[in-house]
């Protein structure tokens, strides 16, 4: 558990080191001791004021609270996590405002075993150039993270291979459409040589007879 404080700190560090960049933000889904799992999102407050300027254009917010609250429904409405094609739901959630502004969720729906993620987070593709750092926190697996942004359309697939998170890449996830191509491809090839085969025999078998 210290190994993961001192790593949560190490993270918590670096992105306070782009709190100030609008095109920069972490998401932390991390599991705890108890197998509860909480979410947490790391931004500047620049970005995170962008987007609500421009989703509740038509509502803007008074006041820090209620700045807060559409803060935490836009996170709601464009951050999806699906464990084995399941979707988790999100708890309770608070939002520390600052130069580094910061939403914690507790999520509940994740398994204690699963076999696959499927990550989606557009909360600021509409920022120019937006990137955010993915890291999975789970008790027992390899520490990794990754990064959604235009590249992959703000969406990850991940397979779980031996205690650790694996990316599955475009070529990847092509490669059986890829093979099913190949295989129609040869169907159709042999069943279009069988019939001009039949095809030769018949003009073969006509010939013969009208010789006679």
């Amino acid at each position: 558990m210290l190994k993961k404080i001192l790593f949560i700190g190490l993270l918590l560090i670096a992105t306070g080191a782009n709190a100030h960049s609008a095109d920069t933000s972490t998401t932390m889904l991390v599991e705890k001791e108890n197998g509860t799992w909480v979410l947490q999102v790391s931004a500047s407050l620049t970005a995170f004021q962008y987007e609500i300027r421009k989703h509740f254009a038509e509502t803007p917010y008074k006041t820090p609270e209620e700045f807060q609250q559409m803060v935490l429904e836009h996170l709601k409405n464009n951050l999806e996590f699906s464990f084995n094609k399941t979707d988790i739901s999100f708890g309770k959630g608070m939002v520390k405002l600052g130069h580094e502004t910061r939403v914690v969720f507790e999520v509940f729906g994740i398994p204690s075993e699963f076999e696959n993620v499927i990550i989606k987070n557009t909360v600021f593709e509409d920022i120019q150039k937006n990137e955010s750092a993915l890291i999975l926190l789970k008790e027992g697996f390899n520490r990794e993270h990754f990064v959604l942004n235009d590249a992959n359309n703000h969406t990850l697939s991940l397979d779980v291979d031996d205690h650790k998170f694996v990316e599955i890449t475009e070529a990847k996830a092509s490669f059986f459409s890829y093979e099913m191509l190949l295989i129609v491809f040869a169907i159709f090839g042999f069943l279009f040589l069988i019939k001009n085969v039949f095809k030769e025999k018949d003009n073969t078998l006509d010939s013969i007879k009208n010789n006679k």
